[in-house]
């Protein structure tokens, strides 16, 4: 019995490697062995900087608290002290755009957060 080659599924499979590599610089986007070392290593950083964005972002949004409360005579540690102790839970994210994009609103909140009660 003659030996079975799957063309049509081996053709498949290479043509998906290398429709991924489109774009890369040389044998990265022509040479099929190449290239599927080439779409394997960017798939691991694809996986890696989906975790990496979520820690920068929130390195952003820390970082423009921090300037906003600043401006407020206060630091972000002391700020998201007050709040928790006042129960507020504004997310950094919903923070960070106040303090850059509506300043009363963000010192209404550090007002807020430093009362005494």
């Amino acid at each position: 019995m003659p030996r079975s080659t799957n063309n049509v599924a081996s053709r498949r499979r290479r043509k998906r490697v290398l429709d991924r590599a489109k774009g890369y610089w040389g044998a990265r986007s022509k040479v099929y062995t190449v290239a599927k070392n080439a779409v394997d290593k960017a798939l691991q950083y694809q996986y890696r900087d989906r975790r990496v964005r979520k820690r920068e972002f929130r390195k952003l949004w820390i970082t423009r608290i921090n300037a906003g409360a600043r401006l407020n005579d206060t630091t972000y540690s002391k700020l998201m002290g007050a709040m928790k102790a006042q129960n507020m839970e504004i997310n950094r994210k919903v923070l960070a755009d106040m303090a850059i994009h509506d300043p009363q609103a963000f010192s209404a909140v550090v007002q807020t957060a430093q009362k005494k009660s």
